[in-house]
């Protein structure tokens, strides 16, 4: 528990909602991040929206990175794991018609019961894995 920030973490599930709200009303469309990154880079209608919005997730720790100083992030060394771990994700975003972003935060918010069951699988499987490799 010495890593449970819940101001901070209140704070970027505000955001993360914000944004999500933002994308639906002024797009009309779902914040689901594997679905707007595999379009950016393979649909050309619509194709400058989604590339920003790629960059501001890329650009969003970096920026709060060079501002606050106690700051920090950490992104996992590339191991056969993380590739397989990738792979997987992205099957599986395919089979359930979107990513945990789409599901949990978009479609529960839409009370969507589809995403609900999406959201359910996808955290027992977390914790499965979790509590299997650990």
């Amino acid at each position: 528990m010495e890593n449970f920030t819940p101001v901070e973490a209140l704070i970027g599930g505000a955001l993360i909602g914000l944004g999500a709200l933002i994308l639906f009303v002024f797009y009309g469309r779902i914040a689901g991040i594997s679905g707007i990154a595999g379009s950016a880079l393979f649909v050309r209608e619509g194709r400058s929206w989604r590339l920003a919005f790629v960059a501001g997730i890329v650009a969003g720790p970096i920026l709060v990175d060079a501002i606050l100083t106690d700051f920090s992030y950490a992104t996992p060394q590339l191991s056969w794991q993380v590739i397989a771990a990738g792979l997987l994700v992205g099957v599986g975003t395919g089979w359930g018609s979107g990513c945990t972003s789409g599901h949990g935060i978009c479609g529960i918010s839409r009370l969507s019961p589809r995403s609900v069951t999406a959201t359910v699988l996808f955290m027992l499987s977390g914790m499965l894995v979790a509590t299997l490799l650990h």
